[in-house]
């Protein structure tokens, strides 16, 4: 049987922003929640390294609970899905294995996947007017967060706004195609669904 565009899978619908540091994430997800029609939580990875505390970690320490930190954000995200929430993810996929972990975990009829593209020079430009952004972040960034080459939907932020680009995405959701992005990406991959708990 085939699938209808825009079929869903019975959880809240998952728009996912990849793009790397500076490239706009921020400004679309808060220009997003202004046009969606419906009820969503913006999911902001930078949230989550943000409620975190303690001692200054030595640098294996340090890569270890970032990855737990990680782990848990994409379970954290999930589980909101799961539950019936439509949620508004910030994030990257600047390694490899955060893909692979979120292909495991979202129900893929139910994952939007936006590619929030801009150029290099415009990057370094941002990442220096910012100043919160340790130096050359975006470069180490730009060939790997888009290494998977597959998109539902892509954006780019230099040539419009982020208002403009909310209201692609916002166009974009009613005539979206099946096979999403991650499902493509979890067949060829092979990538078993593991999923969250569902809600009771």
């Amino acid at each position: 049987m085939t699938a209808e565009p825009g079929e869903r899978g019975g959880g809240g619908l998952i728009i996912f922003l990849n793009g790397t540091s500076s490239s706009g994430k921020s400004s679309i997800a808060k220009a997003l929640l202004d046009v969606l029609g419906d009820t969503y939580f913006h999911m902001p990875v930078d949230a989550f390294h943000a409620m975190r505390t303690g001692p200054r970690l030595p640098p294996d320490e340090l890569a270890a609970m970032l990855e737990r930190t990680w782990r848990g954000f994409h379970r954290a995200v999930a589980g909101m899905a799961a539950a019936g929430n439509n949620v508004v993810v910030d994030h990257l996929f600047s390694e490899p294995w955060r893909l692979r972990d979120c292909l495991a975990l979202f129900t893929p009829q139910d994952v939007v996947l936006v590619g929030v593209r801009c150029s290099l020079p415009e990057l370094e430009r941002r990442e220096l007017a910012r100043g919160d952004r340790p130096a050359g972040l975006a470069a180490r960034q730009f060939d790997r967060v888009h290494a998977h080459g597959v998109y539902d939907v892509e954006c780019d932020t230099e040539r419009s706004s982020a208002a403009d680009c909310a209201r692609q995405i916002v166009d974009f959701l009613p005539r979206r195609p099946r096979p999403t992005a991650f499902e493509r990406m979890r067949a060829e991959s092979g990538t078993p669904l593991t999923g969250a708990p569902k809600a009771h």
